[in-house]
């Protein structure tokens, strides 16, 4: 089935408030390397541009910190404990183990999907999206918005392991017999996930589909 897209009929939209309008047509004796003057939306008055400014270098560039940071946020302690009987450190890892020895397995697991396995997937995911849309690859873009959707939306639920932590800590205030405070594998995977989530925003799925246009190929 052919299709046509946005940029073929001459439209843009808004990255602001979703707004549609008609591409304005470059002048008459324009030179083509010349930059034009910015279009802006007829409703909010925000900059139009086709696809998102240097959507790839910025993917990834956060990519590379967010992996960076993931091995610090998985060996660095997330919890010191400090009681009359001595002090602990706790990371994310030891936590699981913690929780499944100690019979809420439920729990542990998912911690582990939320504090581990989810921020190892997205950076998988995201890293395969960024490099088959840089190498221009017309493979599946069908599924690769797709997985580029749950990645949105599985993005949130990777704070779930800072909010356990913040949990503990102010549980664990009540009793003066006991003192919690945040490590600094806490900080690393907070920082992890919020740059995993910037990411996904910064990374322009349109260009996935771009690909698929200038290699000559329709979807059915």
């Amino acid at each position: 089935m052919t299709y046509i897209t946005a940029a073929q009929a001459g439209l843009i939209a808004c990255h602001s408030c979703g707004n549609v309008d008609e591409r304005a047509p470059r002048p008459a004796g324009a030179m083509p390397h010349r930059r034009l003057p910015a279009q802006h939306c007829s409703r909010c008055g925000a900059p139009l541009h086709q696809r998102n400014l240097d959507s790839i270098p910025r993917t990834w560039a956060l990519l590379i910190a967010a992996a960076l940071l993931y091995i610090p946020a998985n060996l660095l302690p997330v919890m010191h404990t400090s009681s009359l009987v001595g002090s602990q450190d706790d990371t994310i890892m030891s936590g699981v183990v913690y929780f499944w020895t100690s019979g809420d397995w439920p729990l542990a697991i998912v911690i582990f999907i939320a504090s581990i396995l989810v921020p190892m997937l997205k950076l998988a995911t995201l890293s395969l999206l960024a490099i088959t849309t840089q190498r221009r690859s017309p493979w599946r873009p069908l599924q690769r918005t797709k997985l580029y959707r749950i990645v949105e939306r599985i993005g949130r639920w990777s704070m779930l392991d800072v909010f356990v932590i913040t949990l503990t800590v102010a549980l664990v205030r009540f009793n003066s017999l006991a003192v919690i405070t945040a490590g600094w594998g806490a900080l690393a995977f907070a920082s992890v996930v919020v740059l995993t989530m910037t990411a996904s925003m910064q990374f322009d799925p349109r260009l996935i589909w771009d690909n698929v246009e200038h290699s000559g190929q329709h979807h059915e």
